[in-house]
């Protein structure tokens, strides 16, 4: 492959398209619940109460959308850290979607917070509480943003040929990426550290001082799983070639930390005394056997070299992947959670549906930055397509 095929070029091609359309529908129902929350107050639109104080745009938005969004973080570590450059090409992607991700992660909080004027506080000496979990995920996150926005900026600069100044910049980015790679693995650790706090509430079968390195692992695992989608969606929508000689050799990195994961989680439980709790009648049990299931698969779906050259086993392997850390998330922070008798939280179809709308904005501002910004690799010859 030449070097200029892998050099990032703008895609170019429609904007207002079929695809798009819908998405940004999904972003307007979404701003107008949106508007009806800040309006009327929380509970005009969610189902949230005493006894589950955050619910889906918590647990979703920021929980969830922060591990989906650590491909940047999984492919710097491999490209800077490791010394893998032959990955590089998958950088600027990977940065894109995690910079949409921990952006609307970051204004997802704010959707969550009753008194929303007050988020200032967190940053302020006079109110802040640096002993606090929550105070050390929120300052990282929001500090972690701010340094994919100076990271992806030479995209921008090249757009606007503003040479001289990427120049600079790239004098100082090796400090910026050395923060990149150490602010998320200080949250995603800290986002278990959450649950470890709440003690007895959590379910035995998610409740362990092992969270932190769980939440860890399973974020990085993760990261490589969206990059992986990611590559075959934008292959499949934008009908591009597949780089399926990086896909392959990415995915058994993934799925080394994969089975690194398993034993260590099952390990835990063994040690712990926990493993009949998989087999007690229950939601709690019915959501662990998925849970697990989802995770095993990928593992058997690419367990040898010739199913890792195939794309269809490499996207569903990705998907299943990616829903396992779902239902991990969702089971710990939700489902294994029990505040007291009489309480009880489902997400209402307005809190649904706004968490929808976040996704439908991340994907359309993907589709505008890589048609008019050198993000993807190879030429924008392809970028005839209407998708």
């Amino acid at each position: 492959m030449s070097a200029s095929h892998n050099q990032p070029a703008p895609l170019g091609g429609p904007l207002w398209t079929p695809t798009t359309q819908v998405l940004a529908a999904l972003v307007a129902v979404a701003g107008v619940i949106l508007l009806v929350r800040f309006l009327f107050g929380i509970g005009a639109v969610t189902n949230v109460n005493d006894g589950y104080t955050w619910g889906i745009w918590v647990v979703y938005d920021v929980v969830i959308g922060s591990a989906f969004a650590c491909g940047g973080f999984s492919v710097a570590l491999l490209v800077y850290i490791f010394n893998k450059g032959e990955y590089h090409p998958m950088v600027r992607p990977a940065l894109l979607a995690s910079l949409f991700g921990y952006t609307l992660a970051g204004a997802g909080v704010i959707f969550d917070l009753g008194r929303y004027w007050n988020f200032w506080h967190i940053f302020w000496p006079g109110y802040a509480q640096p002993n606090s979990v929550m105070f050390e995920v929120a300052v990282c996150i929001s500090a972690y943003i701010l340094v994919m926005w100076i990271e992806f900026s030479p995209a921008f600069l090249e757009k606007l040929g503003m040479k001289d100044v990427k120049k600079k910049l790239n004098k100082a980015l090796f400090l910026i990426i050395a923060l990149g790679t150490l602010l998320p693995s200080m949250h995603q650790s800290s986002l278990g550290s959450l649950l470890v706090v709440f003690g007895y509430q959590v379910h035995p079968l998610w409740q362990t001082m092992l969270l932190p390195l769980l939440y860890l692992m399973t974020a990085l695992a993760i990261g490589f799983a969206v990059v992986i989608f990611e590559a075959c969606l934008s292959s499949s929508g934008f009908r591009r070639p597949l780089e399926m000689h990086l896909l392959g050799k990415l995915s058994k990195v993934m799925l080394g930390m994969l089975a690194a994961y398993l034993a260590i989680r099952f390990g835990d439980l063994l040690v712990r005394g926990a493993l009949g709790g998989m087999f007690v009648p229950g939601i709690e049990a019915l959501m662990f056997w998925i849970e697990t299931a989802l995770f095993v698969a990928p593992l058997v779906l690419l367990w040898n070299e010739k199913s890792r050259k195939q794309p269809a086993k490499l996207f569903v392997a990705a998907s299943c992947l990616m829903l396992a850390g779902f239902i991990l998330r969702i089971n710990s922070y939700l489902v294994g959670y029990e505040t007291g008798p009489g309480w009880h939280y489902f997400p209402s179809v307005s809190e649904i549906m706004v968490s929808v709308g976040m996704i439908a904005l991340e994907i359309l501002g993907y589709i505008v930055l890589v048609r008019y910004l050198p993000i993807l690799p190879g030429s924008g010859a392809a970028a005839a397509t209407n998708k």
